[in-house]
């Protein structure tokens, strides 16, 4: 049966499962094996000339990897995707399908510390060169473009301060000039956000954030139209071996089955949290797109269908205010990841102040009382009561 006409929460259920294979087992199995057996040798033979289309080795594909991959094809409104081991094995593929020695990237600031990394210091031994730049600023990207310019590399919303890009106006810029363009939409899921619809060439994603959503997993998805994926498979997906295992892909599709509800929930929560930290006399700032205060709330309403649970806020406070707030927290955890049923808070200045250059941070607009926070599943009058008791103490 043809799921594709049916609304989001259908193809979350029942879209790639046929149950009729499986022993009209409701839930998908898990096939947990490395290699696959045939009767014959002509059979194998036919095999191995169809590689993209026959189980021969987990490596290639997998039965529960494949439902997995076009479940999220669907909800991408892309092509086809392809799975990785992390969210990071998916991101480096998809700037390695594109790029090659000596040409220049253009991404935007503010993005994922290791997306940072792997093109600033990683890239440089292939004479790659990335021009990091205000992505709010359309100009500035438009200035930063070379004749060597192959990648455009977006994240909207970016990392931490939570920043937009004019997703549509970028994807039609970069069309005519001939330049990829890869987005990272792990902050909004494929439930608020599409921008292939938008005319990015690629989305890759976290899967260990929304997607999974009981941080039990970790993984990563490109999605994109049929040519792109076909090289990916060709190339990065085999050779660099980040491949998902059929295990993580099981466990990825059973948080994809209540993924617009959970979205749904962590917006609510994240909506109230925001309205109850603008008003709140210690808190000097809150980066949230879903808030009225966010400079950029009109694009985000205009190419976002809804808003996640992860937001910032800046503490009116030195460091060892933050610890006092930290530590008093009691329902909301201290950790690094987002995007799981519960809420977590982390100040980044840890991090930051280990890893990056002390002039990069200040370039960030990092204050040292920044706080990120992940909003869980909970009661929210229990997030609030717990926000308040902590902030108290500062």
């Amino acid at each position: 049966m043809d799921y594709t006409n049916y609304g989001l929460q259908t193809i979350l259920s029942h879209y790639a499962e046929e149950n009729e294979k499986y022993l009209g087992a409701a839930a998908v199995p898990i096939f947990e094996t490395s290699t696959f057996v045939f009767e014959s040798y002509e059979d194998i033979d036919e095999a191995f000339s169809h590689k993209n289309k026959r189980y021969i080795y987990t490596r290639g594909m997998n039965p529960t990897v494949e439902i997995l991959e076009k479940k999220l094809a669907a909800l991408e409104k892309g092509e086809r995707a392809k799975c990785f081991a992390s969210g990071m094995a998916a991101i480096s593929s998809a700037i390695l399908n594109v790029i090659k020695a000596k040409d220049h990237v253009i991404c935007v600031k503010n993005i994922y510390g290791p997306t940072y990394n792997f093109l600033s210091k990683y890239l440089t031994k292939f004479n790659i060169e990335t021009t990091f730049v205000n992505g709010e600023n359309f100009e500035e990207i438009k200035e930063a473009v070379r004749e060597n310019t192959s990648l455009i590399y977006l994240e909207s919303p970016n990392s931490l301060i939570f920043m937009l890009q004019d997703i549509k106006k970028i994807a039609s810029f970069a069309k005519e000039r001939g330049i990829k363009t890869i987005i990272d939409n792990s902050w909004a899921s494929p439930v608020f956000q599409n921008p292939l619809e938008m005319g990015i060439d690629m989305v890759v994603h976290s899967a260990s954030k929304y997607i999974g959503g009981h941080s039990d997993v970790v993984a990563g998805c490109i999605v994109g139209n049929k040519d792109i994926i076909c090289r990916i498979e060709e190339n990065e997906y085999p050779l660099l071996g980040g491949i998902l295992a059929p295990f993580e892909a099981w466990l990825l599709i059973r948080g994809l089955r209540t993924l617009e509800i959970r979205m749904e929930k962590h917006m609510k929560n994240a909506l109230a949290i925001s309205e109850f930290l603008a008003q709140h006399p210690k808190i000097s700032k809150i980066y949230y797109p879903g808030h009225p205060s966010h400079p950029q709330y009109e694009l985000a309403r205009k190419q976002m269908k809804g808003f996640s649970g992860l937001l910032s806020f800046e503490i009116d406070c030195d460091i060892e205010g933050v610890k006092r707030f930290i530590n008093n927290l009691k329902i909301i955890k201290l950790g690094v990841s987002w995007g799981g049923y519960e809420s977590l808070a982390f100040p980044p200045v840890i991090s930051y102040s280990k890893e990056i250059p002390a002039e990069r941070f200040k370039d960030y607009g990092i204050k040292p009382g920044l706080v990120r926070l992940s909003v869980g599943l909970e009661n929210v009058e229990d997030l609030i009561d717990d926000l308040e008791r902590a902030l108290s103490k500062v």
